[in-house]
């Protein structure tokens, strides 16, 4: 054992800067590279590594001290015969250690090789890889870091499954996936319950499987240990859910350890911030002053700090008037409300009213019914639609774009997807149809169909709900003369699509009947100017009204 003394290394241009955080106490074992303290100078603050393993005997500074290049922080008794820093007079003392050391280990390897059973060992491990072995079944990936709840399980410990046997279903935000087995085999045990929220890679059971594992399903045994502890533990997701039901407790909670420098801290305070509610972005969760800047400008921009001004609707008892029921609301319809509601509130909504003369358009459909019925395909108006919008979305790409939190720019896209609002009994869902500008008539028709039975089944992946530029909400089928959707942002505009109607229009000096669709298209005002508005919405009338321009 030794001591060594560990010094602040090379600051470059700084010359004093300040101890801003300790990160180790006396008596504590450090490993190579473990940060010891933090120093902070005008323009950043860094972390300072151990430059071996030891344990802490002494800690020379204290936080606020000023240090330089050179100056001692604390010591480490260091394990060892002396390791990197022993002296040059002490190296010759340990060479015959050394060498008898190694004299061990070549005399330990001569009689492991001079042993014939070790070699035979190999030979058994295929015969064990033949009999059942256990192996832990995880959650494939979802598309997304999200952490997803379960809404439902379908088998038991004890019970025998086959490959593809649904295991769980899990629910997104608008969604419902069921998870199958990549095995078959027997349940030894279950490591998740309804309620638990999971995400790629969780383990989800054990099972007994019939089969070795394939390569892909091997895995070091300390990682499907630690995976299979992840379920039963579950701290996380415990938190997450205490923080959103107790939000005002969790805004205040001084328990939570907060990683930030006296200078950060100062400018918390002048600007009124509360530092547990600001996420760091610094080394290990840091708070720096940026973080402090971005969430002050995100409250700003963010309609949501005011709400807290706004009165809730009181609750009434109406069992006073007569009969009532209280019936829970899906999770789903939750969601969408919570959204809505977003949406309505940060996006300065401007709606433009159109009709769009379809009497041609509807003319063509209908002659194409017989080659739909060859192709059994349901030829609606919507492909129609989604093919005017994207070739507008081509034409003011202005419409293609989502605002930057900051407001400093927008992302221009140049891709065309387009969300299709569908309603489902569980509530509204938004299935995507990707790069509707490269595709045909039929193709869309085709997609379509399929994206809206999936919805209607609750089997849409998440990767089909994300990525759109625009969408359209039609209800046709329902009737109305028009309505205002509501903007689904990120996205900075929304087409709302009402029934046909039958028209007198002043045509050749004479009215004649014709086709008339109410259109409505609402846009975020500070992506989106009032001329644009009005551009977009003729344009898309001159579209639907002569379905050639869609050649063009």
């Amino acid at each position: 054992m030794s001591i060594e003394n560990i010094k602040v290394p090379d600051l470059g241009d700084a010359s004093e800067v300040e101890v801003i955080e300790l990160l180790v106490s006396v008596g504590q074992s450090v490993e190579e590279n473990d940060s010891l303290l933090v120093l902070e100078s005008d323009k950043a603050a860094m972390e300072i590594p151990a430059p071996m393993a030891g344990v802490v005997k002494s800690i020379s500074v204290n936080l606020g001290d000023q240090v330089s290049t050179g100056s001692e922080m604390l010591s480490l008794e260091v394990a060892g015969d002396g390791g990197t820093d022993s002296t040059p007079a002490e190296e010759p003392a340990e060479e015959p250690a050394q060498k008898k050391e190694a004299e061990e280990s070549e005399t330990t390897e001569k009689k492991s090789a001079d042993k014939p059973v070790k070699a035979e060992e190999p030979a058994a491990e295929p015969a064990a890889a033949s009999s059942p072995s256990s192996q832990t079944i995880e959650v494939p990936d979802l598309g997304t870091d999200d952490e997803i709840e379960i809404i439902e399980i379908h088998i038991k410990e004890k019970d025998t499954i086959a490959v593809d046997d649904v295991l769980i279903t899990l629910e997104s935000d608008k969604a419902a996936m069921d998870v199958p087995s990549p095995h078959a085999g027997v349940i030894e045990s279950l490591l998740v319950k309804v309620g638990d929220k999971v995400k790629t890679g969780s383990a989800i059971a054990k099972v007994l499987a019939d089969a070795p594992a394939t390569k892909e399903e091997a895995k070091p045994a300390a990682q499907k240990a630690a995976t299979a502890e992840e379920p039963e533990s579950k701290p996380e997701p415990e938190r997450e859910s205490e923080a959103a039901a107790q939000p005002a407790a969790a805004s205040t909670d001084s328990t939570k350890k907060v990683y930030a420098g006296p200078a950060v801290r100062k400018l918390a305070r002048e600007l009124g911030v509360d530092l547990t509610q600001v996420t760091g972005s610094g080394a290990k969760s840091r708070i720096i002053k940026e973080d402090v800047q971005a969430f002050v400008k995100s409250r700003i921009n963010s309609p949501a700090g005011q709400s807290a001004a706004v009165a809730a609707v009181p609750d009434i008892d109406f069992s006073k008037f007569g009969e009532v029921e209280q019936v829970q609301r899906s999770k789903l319809h939750k969601l969408t409300s919570v959204n809505m509601q977003r949406n309505w509130n940060s996006v300065p909504h401007v709606a433009q009213f159109n009709e769009a003369d379809v009497t041609d358009l509807e003319e063509f459909r209908a002659e194409l019914k017989g080659e739909a019925e060859q192709r059994d395909v349901k030829l609606t108006f919507l492909p129609f639609l989604l093919k005017a919008c994207a070739k507008a979305l081509t034409e003011y790409p202005q419409f293609n774009v989502s605002l930057h939190s900051s407001g400093e720019y927008v992302i221009q896209k140049k891709y065309v997807h387009i969300g299709m609002a569908v309603a489902t009994e569980a509530g509204l869902v938004v299935p995507v149809i990707r790069n509707v500008d490269q595709k045909t008539i039929w193709q869309l028709a085709e997609e379509v169909i399929e994206l809206s039975n999936k919805a209607k089944n609750r089997k849409l992946t998440t990767d089909e709900m994300q990525g759109a530029c625009f969408t359209i909400s039609s209800l046709g089928a329902i009737g109305g003369t028009g309505f205002i959707p509501i903007v689904n942002a990120p996205e900075v505009a929304i087409l709302g699509v009402g029934k046909t109607d039958i028209k007198p229009v002043y045509i050749g000096g004479e009215f004649v009947p014709r086709k008339i669709l109410p259109i409505t298209l609402s846009y975020d005002h500070k992506a989106v100017n009032g001329v644009d508005g009005g551009l977009f919405a003729t344009y898309l009338g001159k579209l639907l009204g002569d379905v050639r321009h869609l050649a063009l």
